[in-house]
């Protein structure tokens, strides 16, 4: 199934997108696509069958904003230099074990949403990620099995960082990585039935109608059962957690200079075929 929410800021409600691509509401059966319901098979179970007896009332797509596709989400889990290509654009060594931070849930937007340029910001850059949303508690997972049966489904993300505040001023990466807007979600979640390889989704970015990201999940050093499992070891995973797996090389910081970062008036738009296509003007903040 697609899952998604549509709506105004703050007043979503839950929807589906059919495979013939109409939308249709599902506030009658479920009050929001959140932890809860992605830990409740029973429910997950009756939108399946209002779903496959098309009995759904449909809504009118035209000018509705889509929201992010997980609402009341605990934690967004990151890893980063989780591709080859893109520690090789570094040049930096492929690290021994996944590298972790975090992103405050405040930061995650809908995937057509504005995205705003710090005040201040001299290198904003862009990042295409699968994103892994849970299904069921995560706790000291043993083995790649385990983890896959604890995600409820992927999704497009965006992990909007900027470079200057994350690697020049100090401390941690929080600095360039929780600016509000900085993680678009979305269009849709995918459940993960419908995704039966994560290891096996094309990603692709372009900034103003130009390529600059073009790459595949089986280039992850660390896979995406294996990213589960190892967080689960540091921390509790909840239902409706987001973990952004990484992004593939072809990033501003990675490019010759002059470095085409991020600026207002810029158009970003990137996609994960079959899970969806984003698209965000950048304004300044």
């Amino acid at each position: 199934m697609k899952l998604l929410r549509v709506g105004p800021a703050g007043a979503e409600r839950p929807a589906l997108l059919d495979p013939d691509g109409t939308l249709r509401d599902l506030s009658a059966l479920v009050p929001d696509i959140d932890g809860p319901l992605l830990s409740d098979a029973s429910a997950l179970d009756r939108i399946r069958a209002a779903a496959a007896a098309r009995v759904l009332p449909a809504l009118d797509a035209t000018g509705l904003r889509i929201g992010p596709p997980v609402g009341r989400i605990g934690k967004v889990v990151c890893v980063g230099l989780n591709y080859h290509g893109h520690a090789a654009e570094f040049g930096a060594p492929v690290p021994s074990e996944p590298v972790l931070f975090l992103k405050a849930a405040d930061t995650v937007v809908g995937p057509d949403d504005t995205v705003l340029v710090p005040r201040g910001s001299r290198k904003t850059d862009w990042e295409a990620e699968l994103a892994v949303v849970i299904g069921r508690t995560a706790r000291y997972l043993e083995s790649a099995g385990s983890a896959l049966a604890h995600i409820a489904g992927y999704a497009l993300a965006h992990d909007v960082s900027e470079r200057e505040f994350q690697n020049e001023r100090g401390g941690t990466w929080d600095k360039g990585k929780n600016c509000e807007t900085f993680n678009p979600l979305g269009p849709w979640l995918v459940t993960a039935d419908e995704v039966p390889d994560p290891q096996a989704l094309e990603l692709r970015l372009w900034v103003n109608g130009e390529p600059m990201q073009h790459g595949h999940t089986s280039d992850q050093i660390f896979p995406v059962a294996e990213v589960v499992r190892y967080i689960s070891q540091f921390m509790t995973l909840h239902p409706g957690d987001i973990i952004n797996t990484g992004t593939p090389g072809g990033v501003a910081q990675g490019r010759p200079e002059p470095r085409p970062y991020l600026r207002a008036g810029d158009v970003v738009e990137l996609e994960i075929p079959g899970l969806g296509r984003q698209r965000q003007e950048l304004k300044a903040a």
